[in-house]
């Protein structure tokens, strides 16, 4: 993995071999919280993203004290090293593992290949929830260099040289779909695009057991697109923030591209905001 531009990953052997190592804590967080139960890495800590990673008032992060507290107790502090791993080929990993670096949390990594990868390799799983004593977890204020907010992507569209990436569908980025078959409570009023976004679906960055694909076949296809243009910034999005944390897992932290941000309200904000511009392909 020496050709990645971070150390951030690890692979299902070096997570086997440190499975007794309590300077870390590997984390599962699943978009189906319920595969948690049903059997986990041993001493995995299992996060449900909505219930315990959203502010249950309004859309939005926990606040810092808050995600310091919630860490604390599931016995996380700031001297682990968070190992984290999931279902969706490591959607709500990526995303969490972006939540970890926005509150300033750096020993973080994610491995390389999703709960699936683990479990198909024959590995041990468990079923019961691991109980590790109350830590201290202080949270750092929010890191705005990876997080875009709407003003910040409307006023892209107004001039500069940011690049904008949708990495959902092709059917979601044509306005066929205002969301993925399954998840039309969640979806938009409207579909389509944000204007000028360059179209990479989250998946094209992975291999077929969910482990990434290499540096130089990542920096081909985001250069092909015209996501990756010198040092030009970059915001990436999809529907919620999951699958875009995901690609800006992949262009931030495996590429090095240093000013890439995730606009986490994403299109079920954009596409219900007044007085915003869309693009359609239909």
């Amino acid at each position: 993995m020496s050709d990645y531009a971070k150390d951030v990953l690890v692979s299902t052997d070096w997570v086997a071999e440190h499975l007794n190592d309590d300077s870390i804590r590997i984390v599962e967080v699943d978009e189906n919280p319920a595969l948690y139960a049903e059997g986990h890495i041993p001493g995995a800590i299992g996060f449900d993203w909505k219930a315990d990673l959203q502010d249950q008032v309004k859309r939005d992060f926990l606040s810092a004290e808050e995600f310091g507290k919630l860490m604390g107790s599931r016995g996380i502090s700031n001297d682990h090293t968070v190992v984290l791993y999931g279902d969706r080929n490591n959607w709500f990993a990526a995303y969490t593992y972006w939540y970890f670096r926005y509150y300033g949390h750096d020993k973080v990594k994610l491995i390389n290949g999703p709960r699936d990868k683990w479990i198909a390799e024959g590995r041990p799983t468990e079923t019961e929830a691991p109980s590790y004593p109350e830590a201290t977890f202080v949270a750092k204020e929010g890191d705005p260099a990876i997080r875009a907010r709407r003003d910040e992507v409307l006023a892209a569209l107004e001039g500069g040289n940011t690049r904008l990436v949708d990495v959902r569908s092709p059917q979601e980025y044509s306005g066929e779909l205002i969301a993925m078959p399954g998840y039309e409570q969640e979806g938009a009023q409207r579909s389509g695009h944000i204007p000028g976004a360059a179209s990479v679906p989250w998946a094209q960055a992975v291999n077929e057991d969910g482990t990434f694909k290499s540096a130089d076949e990542l920096r081909e296809l985001y250069s092909e697109k015209g996501v990756l243009n010198g040092q030009d910034p970059v915001i990436a999005y999809c529907r919620i923030g999951e699958r875009s944390a995901h690609t800006w897992f992949v262009l931030h932290e495996l590429l090095g591209h240093d000013n890439v941000k995730n606009y986490d309200g994403s299109w079920t904000e954009w596409g219900n905001l007044v007085d915003v511009p869309i693009e359609k392909n239909v």
